[in-house]
Formats: C-alpha cells, sequence, structure tokens
C-alpha cells in the first residue's frame, strides 16, 4: 500500500534578516501559491501539513481552502539554518556551506544546525506522518533545504546538485511503500 507525500516548497518570499519565522510571500509568491493550488486540485489529498514558517503555510493555503483542509503546523519541519540567525554573511559562504554540509553531514557555519541534526529532528515527524496516513495522499509545505534534507535521508542521491535545481515553488511528489521511499517525481512546471 502506498503513500504519497507532495512535497511543496514554498514559493517567493522576500528575504527580511531577523523575519525567517514570520516573513510570508511576495505578491508573486501569492499568485504562484494558486498554481500549487490548480496544479494539486485534481489530488484526493487526505492529510495537509506545514513548516510553521508563515512562506510555506502560506504556500497551501489556498489549496487547503479548496480542499476545505486544515493545514497541521510542525515545528520540527521548519528550514535548516545552516548559520546562526543573529548574524548575516554573503550568499556566497552560505551557499558553499549548503554545498559542504551534504558532503559532512555534520557542518554548518557556527550557530547554525548540521545536516544530521535536521534530519534527527524531522525524519520522526515524516515516519509519525506516513504511520498514521498510510495508503494516503499527503500535502506538505515546506523549505528547499529541509526538504532536500528528508529526501536525502530516504535516498543519499538527493543532496546539493539536487536542491540547487529546485524552485520557488516546486512540488515533488514522493510516493512510499511503508517507509521506504521508491520514486520522487517532480510535478511543477
Amino acid at each position: 500500500m502506498n503513500t504519497v507525500i507532495y512535497m511543496v516548497r514554498h514559493a517567493e518570499s522576500p528575504f527580511e534578516f531577523g523575519q525567517e519565522r514570520t516573513r510570508g510571500l511576495s505578491e508573486e509568491g501569492f499568485s504562484e501559491a494558486k498554481r500549487v493550488a490548480e496544479v494539486l486540485g485534481d489530488v484526493d489529498i487526505h492529510f495537509m501539513a506545514s513548516s510553521s514558517y508563515t512562506r510555506a503555510v502560506q504556500t497551501i493555503e489556498h489549496l487547503a481552502k479548496r480542499k476545505a483542509m486544515t493545514i497541521v503546523e510542525y515545528e520540527e519541519l521548519v528550514e535548516r539554518a545552516i548559520k546562526g540567525l543573529d548574524y548575516k554573511t554573503t550568499w556566497d559562504v552560505l551557499y558553499e556551506a549548503i554545498r559542504k554540509s551534504f558532503i559532512d553531514i555534520d557542518f554548518a557555519l557556527e550557530g547554525g544546525e548540521t545536516t544530521r541534526s535536521a534530519q534527527q529532528r524531522a525524519i520522526p515527524v515524516i515516519e509519525r506522518i506516513l504511520e498514521e496516513h498510510r495508503g494516503k495522499n499527503i500535502v506538505l509545505g515546506t523549505h528547499g533545504n529541509i526538504m532536500t534534507i528528508i529526501m536525502n535521508h530516504y535516498d543519499d542521491k538527493f543532496g546539493f546538485d539536487f536542491w540547487n535545481t529546485t524552485s520557488k515553488p516546486d512540488i515533488y511528489k514522493l510516493t512510499f511503500n511503508l517507509n521506504k521511499l521508491e520514486h520522487v517525481e517532480r510535478i511543477w512546471t
């Protein structure tokens, strides 16, 4: 009996230092969130979950309204901060740190979270969702880094190169047989 998780990476959200938890979607992001609802509109969805960060929730809200469903938020599924949230650095430094973190899963910049620790907090929630909703279709509002880290746990071919090709938003259909990832298909165009 297959269980499907639709990983929905959040739409465009302008970066605002210090607003990681609460920054919402841009005007373009809200428009793309409506497209997410269209793309998944015909899917028979049984459960909707999300990171508790505003941009992830907002990306699947139109779909939740269309399906008359509630979104269950999980703090354990928030984005992985590769560096401490209390200091600024350049995109080049962050990009290289993300790359390195998929080679050395215990690497993070000062104050940041390693790939290993992100998996240790997120995977138990994914496993519980798979168990509680076996044979169902699930939508999960997520972020690029934590999405890739979760997928990497089930299949290590999902790493930096995969993360680097994802878009905002993006949708991946993950098919599980029990708790084994059997197939991944990108359905966002």
